[in-house]
C-alpha cells in the first residue's frame, strides 16, 4: 500500500486513465477484440471450462470495459454503492450476452465496439457532472444508464462469443459458461481498480487530477469510437481489419500476379458443374478444387439468403508449412468472378455460418479444375477458419 502511495505522490502528473489506455494502444487488440485461431481451437478441445477461461481473459484484457468499469466507481466511496452500480451493469451485460447468443442476434463488431466507446465518454461526461455544467439540465438516472449502457456491452461481447464454434447441443451452457468466465474476470479487475482507487485518494494529486482523469476517459472514449469507426468504413468483415501478413506471405504474394476479379456473372453461362453445399448451424463448412498453376476458373456461388463469413483462399500442393493465400475474405449471401490459380493446389471456400439453422449454397464452376468431394480425400468438414492446415492432407 504503501509503495502504490509512494508512485501517485512521485508520478502524480500521470492520470490512471492514461496509463490503462497507453496499454490499450500498446497492445495488439487495440482495433478490436476478438478471437483468435488459437483460442477457437482451445475451446475446441477444452469444452466448457475453455469458455469460462477464455470469458475471464476476454474481460481482463477489454480495455473498453475496462475503461467504463473504471468511470463507474470513479468516484464511489462506500462498498454498497459500488456492488449497487457494478451489479445493474453486470445485468445489463448479461441480458444481452445470454439472449443475443442463444438466438444467435448478431450486429456489426465496429459499430458495437463504437458505441461502447461512446459509453465510456458518457460516464466520464457524468463524473464531471457535465450535464448541469455544460447543457444546463438534470443528469438522467445513473443506475437506469449503467444497466441500458450495459445492455450495449452485453451485445459486443455476444458477437465475439458468436465468432466461436458454439456446441449446438449444449448451447446454453457455452454461453453461461463464458459469461461466468466474464463475471470472475469483471471482479478480478474491480479489486485491483479498488485497491489503487483507494490509494490514490489518499494523495494530494487526486483531488488535482480526478477532474482532469474524466476528461482524459472522455478523450480516449472518442479515440475508440474514431478508430472503430475507421475500421467500420474500410473492411466490409470485421476479422479482416488488423491482419499480420508474415514475410513468407509478402514474398510469394511479389511472385504471383493473378488474383480474383469480381464481376458480374454474363447470362447465358454455360457452367461446367452445380454443387449444393450445405453449411451446418454455427458451424463452417470447406469446398475445394484442384487446379493447376495457371488454370483458369469461373464461379458464381449464393446462399438462400443468409449472410456467410467466406474466405476464398489456395493452398499450394506439397507446402508444409501452413501457407495460404487469400483471394477474397468478406461477408455476404453470394459472390462471382473469376481465378487463374498462381500455383498448383487446392482452391476454394471456406464458409461460417453463424445462424441457428442449416444454409444451403449453390456453387456453380466452370474451367480446369478436378473436384475433390467425390474423392475419398476430401470430407473436411470444419469448425474453424484457421490458416487452413487442416487440408493439408489433401
Amino acid at each position: 500500500m504503501r509503495l502504490l502511495e509512494s508512485v501517485f505522490q512521485k508520478h502524480n502528473f500521470i492520470p490512471l486513465t492514461a496509463l490503462i489506455f497507453l496499454q490499450a494502444l500498446l497492445s495488439q487488440s487495440a482495433y478490436s477484440h476478438g478471437i483468435s485461431e488459437a483460442d477457437k481451437l482451445a475451446i475446441i478441445e477444452g469444452g466448457n471450462l475453455a469458455y469460462m477461461e477464455l470469458g475471464a481473459t476476454h474481460m481482463l484484457t477489454g480495455y473498453d470495459h475496462l475503461l467504463f468499469v473504471f468511470g463507474i466507481i470513479f468516484f464511489l466511496r462506500t462498498f454498497r454503492d459500488i456492488v449497487k452500480y457494478v451489479t445493474a451493469f453486470t445485468l445489463g451485460h448479461s441480458v444481452t450476452l445470454i439472449y443475443a447468443t442463444f438466438k444467435a442476434i448478431q450486429l456489426n463488431y465496429f459499430i458495437i465496439d463504437a458505441i461502447i466507446g461512446l459509453s465510456v465518454c458518457y460516464i466520464a461526461f457524468a463524473n464531471i457532472d457535465g450535464f448541469r455544467k455544460y447543457l444546463n439540465i438534470n443528469p438522467p438516472n445513473m443506475l437506469a444508464m449503467i444497466f441500458c449502457l450495459g445492455l450495449i456491452h452485453g451485445m459486443g461481447l455476444s458477437t465475439r462469443l458468436q465468432a466461436l464454434p458454439l456446441s449446438e447441443d449444449s448451447l446454453l451452457l457455452n454461453i453461461i459458461s463464458f459469461n461466468v468466465g466474464i463475471e470472475l474476470g469483471q471482479i478480478f479487475a474491480l479489486l485491483l481498480m479498488i485497491l489503487v482507487m483507494d490509494v490514490w485518494r489518499k494523495t494530494h494529486s487526486f483531488k488535482n487530477l480526478s477532474v482532469i482523469s474524466n476528461y482524459f476517459l472522455i478523450i480516449a472514449g472518442a479515440l475508440l469510437f474514431l478508430m472503430q469507426m475507421h475500421g467500420y468504413s474500410h473492411a466490409s468483415n470485421p476479422d479482416e481489419f488488423a491482419i499480420a501478413i508474415n514475410q513468407s506471405q509478402v514474398n510469394v504474394n511479389e511472385l504471383t500476379t493473378s488474383v480474383t476479379e469480381t464481376r458480374p456473372t454474363q447470362e447465358p453461362t454455360l457452367w461446367k458443374d452445380t454443387i449444393d453445399v450445405t453449411i451446418p448451424a454455427r458451424s463452417g463448412k470447406e469446398y475445394k478444387f484442384y487446379l493447376e498453376e495457371t488454370a483458369s476458373f469461373d464461379y458464381a456461388w449464393q446462399s438462400n439468403g443468409v449472410a456467410l463469413y467466406y474466405d476464398f483462399h489456395g493452398e499450394p500442393e506439397g507446402d508444409n508449412t501452413g501457407y495460404f493465400k487469400s483471394y477474397e475474405e468478406s461477408t455476404s449471401n453470394q459472390g462471382n468472378g473469376s481465378l487463374i490459380a498462381p500455383f498448383s493446389g487446392i482452391h476454394g471456400w471456406y464458409w461460417q455460418n453463424d445462424s441457428s439453422s442449416p444454409v444451403i449454397v449453390t456453387l456453380k464452376s466452370k474451367g480446369n479444375y478436378r473436384r475433390l468431394d467425390n474423392e475419398e480425400t476430401y470430407s473436411k468438414e470444419v469448425s474453424i477458419p484457421a490458416t487452413h492446415d487442416s487440408l493439408d492432407s489433401l
